[in-house]
C-alpha cells in the first residue's frame, strides 16, 4: 500500500513557492512499469509534451526507449539535442515551421525526424522544401478517427491522397497516425467499446496499403487512456504520456494503470483572511486552470478543502474554523492535469528520497529553444 506522505519534502523551507516539484525515483518505477506494460519496447513512441524535459527524455533513453512523439518545434529540438533516435512531430506543418523543420533535421543528424499530412497542399509544400533543401522528408498521413481537430477521414479519398503522397518527390510516406483522444471514459469497458471500432479501421487501412502494392505501413496511435488496448496489438506504436508523472485525473479516471503520481506543486499559506478562509501563493499563473475551480488541483495534505476563488496569484479555500494552517504552512498540491501545469514552469524542482537535491530544466517549455 502507497505511503500516504510520499510527497513530504525534508527540505522543503529551502523552496521558494509556487514551485513544481519532481520525485527522481518515482519517475525511474514509471519507466520501468510502462516498458513491463508492453512485451516489446520497440513498440513505444512516448510523447514528451507532459515533461518537456531533456533530463526526463535522457532517463527514458538510458533505460532503453529509442522512439518519442511531441507536438512543437521546441519539443522536437529538445529531443534532437537529447539524440533521440526517432521522433515524430505529430503536427501538420505549414508556414516558417516547414523551414524551421528543414533546419532542425540538418542541425541534428543523428535523429530522424517525421511529421503529418492530411492535404495536398501541405504534401506539395513540404516536397517543395524538401527539394529545395536536398532533402527526403519522412511523414506519416493523419487520420482523423474521432477527435475532429485535423486529419483525413479513412476511406477510399485518404487512400488516394496516401498514394499520390507516397509518389511525390521528396517524401517517404512511412505510415499512418492516429490520435483518438475523445476515448476518455473512466469505465475500462466502455473505453475498449469505443476503441474497437477505431482499431478495426487501422487494420483495414494497413491491409487496403499493403494490398494495393505500398510498403506495410507503420501505424502510430492512442494516448494514455488506450494505450492498454493498443499495447495488446503486435502491429502498432504507442505514444502515452501522462504515464511518466501521472496526475490526479488520470489516477482517477484510469485506476487499471498503476502508475505513481511523481509531481507536485508546492503552495504556502500567505493570508488568514477570514477564521475558515486560506489565501495560497498558488493562481492561475501556477496550475493548469483549464478546468473548473474545483478541478484544479487536489491539496494531499488538505483533503477537504473547499475552493472559493481563484486569480492570477492566489487562490482562496475554505478549510473550516479548525483547519490548523499558519502563515507560511506549505501545502502539497496534486495537479489534476499535470501537462498544462509543467508548461508553467521554467524549472522543476528534483527530490531524491524526499528531499530536495537538484533542479532540471523544463527545456521544451517554449516555443523556440535554438530553431
Amino acid at each position: 500500500m502507497e505511503e500516504k506522505t510520499w510527497y513530504t519534502i525534508k527540505n522543503v523551507a529551502q523552496l521558494d513557492s509556487p514551485a513544481l516539484v519532481f520525485y527522481a525515483d518515482r519517475i525511474a518505477e514509471n519507466i520501468k512499469r510502462l516498458k513491463q506494460s508492453i512485451k516489446d519496447i520497440s513498440r513505444l513512441r512516448p510523447h514528451v509534451k507532459t515533461h518537456k524535459s531533456a533530463a526526463v527524455t535522457s532517463l527514458m533513453i538510458n533505460a532503453g526507449i529509442t522512439k518519442f512523439k511531441c507536438a512543437t518545434i521546441a519539443e522536437a529540438e529538445m529531443l534532437g539535442m537529447c539524440k533521440a533516435p526517432d521522433v515524430l512531430l505529430a503536427y501538420q506543418l505549414t508556414g516558417p515551421k516547414i523551414d524551421r523543420f528543414i533546419k532542425l533535421i540538418r542541425s541534428y543528424p543523428e535523429t530522424q525526424f517525421s511529421c503529418l499530412f492530411d492535404n495536398e497542399i501541405s504534401t506539395a509544400e513540404y516536397s517543395a522544401a524538401a527539394i529545395a533543401a536536398g532533402l527526403e522528408l519522412s511523414v506519416f498521413a493523419d487520420l482523423n478517427v474521432g477527435m475532429n481537430r485535423t486529419g483525413i477521414l479513412p476511406g477510399e479519398a485518404c487512400l488516394a491522397l496516401y498514394k499520390k503522397a507516397s509518389d511525390t518527390p521528396g517524401l517517404i510516406v512511412k505510415g499512418f497516425h492516429a490520435y483518438d483522444g475523445h476515448i476518455h471514459d473512466a469505465s475500462y469497458d466502455v473505453r475498449k467499446e469505443k476503441w474497437l471500432p477505431i482499431w478495426n479501421i487501422l487494420s483495414q487501412i494497413s491491409k487496403q496499403v499493403i494490398t494495393s502494392g505500398m510498403p506495410q505501413p507503420v501505424i502510430i496511435a492512442g494516448g494514455t487512456p488506450t494505450f492498454p488496448f493498443y499495447a495488446g496489438e503486435e502491429s502498432v506504436e504507442c505514444s502515452p504520456g501522462t504515464f511518466i508523472l501521472w496526475d490526479k485525473g488520470y489516477q482517477d479516471a484510469f485506476t487499471e494503470q498503476s502508475y505513481l503520481t511523481a509531481a507536485v506543486v508546492i503552495t504556502r499559506v500567505i493570508s488568514l483572511t477570514q477564521d475558515n478562509l486560506v489565501s495560497l501563493d498558488l493562481g492561475h499563473k501556477s496550475i493548469a486552470a483549464e478546468n473548473e475551480l474545483r478541478r484544479r488541483v487536489f491539496f494531499l495534505n488538505a483533503p477537504d478543502a473547499v475552493f472559493v476563488s481563484q486569480s492570477e496569484e492566489h487562490l482562496v479555500l475554505d478549510l473550516g474554523t479548525k483547519h490548523g494552517f499558519s502563515i507560511g504552512d506549505v501545502l502539497y498540491g496534486l495537479p489534476i492535469h499535470i501537462c498544462p501545469t509543467v508548461a508553467l514552469y521554467n524549472n522543476a524542482s528534483i527530490a531524491y528520497n524526499q528531499e530536495i537535491k537538484d533542479e532540471w530544466e523544463i527545456t521544451s517549455r517554449t516555443r523556440k529553444i535554438t530553431i
